[in-house]
């Protein structure tokens, strides 16, 4: 069983997979930080909202003993105050899109170097046979 889980682990795929997810991981990083770092304080700084991502609106009152303020949204959502935490949920969608884009350009990108590998190899040249027809004809002049 060890050796064939070890034949398993060091097929090509699932080494690509792995790879492919260890950098998948880190470039997610990546966006996330350019949405958060980059993109929303420029949004923030149009709307006039200095943090974006705690842009909510309450759809109850907080408990009893809450003795947060009523502004802050990671205080209000660990107390279990219903909200609607909808800047946070647009900095996730704006996350998202990026990566989609980029996930896109990658696939476009590949598809166009396949399509082009492939018109490559589909043209081959002439085959024998006209070769040999070729020949032939000369020959007979």
């Amino acid at each position: 069983m060890l050796n064939e889980f070890k034949a398993f682990i060091l097929k090509g795929n699932v080494l690509d997979l792995a790879v492919a997810v260890i950098i998948g991981a880190a470039f997610a990083t990546i966006t996330t930080s350019l949405t958060e770092d980059v993109i929303m304080p420029i949004v923030s700084a149009l709307i006039g909202a200095p943090d974006f991502s705690g842009m909510f609106i309450l759809l109850g009152s907080p408990p009893a003993d809450y003795a947060g303020a009523m502004t802050d949204y990671a205080a209000l959502k660990e107390a279990g105050v219903p909200m609607l935490g909808w800047g946070q949920f647009l900095t996730v969608v704006i996350n998202f899109i990026i990566l989609a884009f980029i996930i896109f350009m990658i696939v476009r990108y590949a598809n166009k170097v396949m399509k082009k590998a492939e018109e490559e190899a589909a043209d081959p040249g002439p085959s024998e046979i006209d070769l040999l027809i070729e020949i032939r004809d000369s020959l007979k002049k």
